[in-house]
Order: structure tokens, then C-alpha cells, then sequence
């Protein structure tokens, strides 16, 4: 028991103690408005740096990441079909299936789904 607690303790600082030799050596000493500043020949931006970004289109980005990993999740379906009883994966499946369909059809629902400007 005790060589068990005595390594994870030396396991933790170990990391710890590279954490603070991180912080320590790479902390700026002073901060500067002229080298903070984008550079573009020595005068001030005339406008923004950042492309502004359509957040309709981040999140239809997201609801398509979402149920694509939904789908890979589906696939072992398939597999376990031959080993598995019949019954349990049909209820199994169904249930997975529709909680798909109640999250497209909130998704819809809300509007998300819909691309407007």
C-alpha cells in the first residue's frame, strides 16, 4: 500500500514540477504596445484582422459532427447482430435510432436547421 501511495505522489509532482519550470522560463519580462501590435509597415490596421465568421454555419458544422459520430456508432450495430439475441438488438437499435430522429426533429424544430442571414 505504501509503494503504491509513494509512486503517486512522485507521479504527480513530477509533472508539477515541470509545469512550474514551464511557467517560470517562459514568462515575457515586459509586455510592449509596439511589439503586441499586428505589423503592416509601421501604421496602424486600417481594419480588423478577423474575417468575421458566419455562426450559423458553425453551428449546422457542429450538428453535422454530431450525428456523423451518431452514424460511426451505428456501424458496430451491424457486427453485434450476429452474436447477440435478436430481441435485445432490436430494441437496442430502435431505441438508438429514435433518439437520431428526436434530436434531428429538435434540431429542425428549432430553427437550426434553416439557412438564413
Amino acid at each position: 500500500m505504501t509503494i503504491i501511495f509513494t509512486m503517486s505522489i512522485i507521479l504527480l509532482m513530477i509533472p508539477t514540477a515541470m509545469m512550474l519550470i514551464c511557467l517560470t522560463i517562459s514568462k515575457k519580462s515586459f509586455m510592449d504596445r509596439e511589439k503586441s501590435s499586428p505589423f503592416e509597415c509601421g501604421f496602424d490596421p486600417k481594419s480588423s484582422p478577423r474575417i468575421p465568421f458566419s455562426l450559423h454555419f458553425f453551428l449546422i458544422a457542429v450538428i453535422f459532427l454530431i450525428f456523423d459520430v451518431e452514424i460511426t456508432l451505428l456501424i458496430p450495430l451491424i457486427l453485434v447482430m450476429k452474436i447477440s439475441n435478436m430481441i435485445n438488438y432490436w430494441i437496442i437499435s430502435i431505441f438508438f435510432i429514435i433518439i437520431l430522429l428526436l434530436g434531428l426533429y429538435h434540431e429542425w424544430n428549432q430553427g437550426a436547421l434553416n439557412w438564413t442571414y
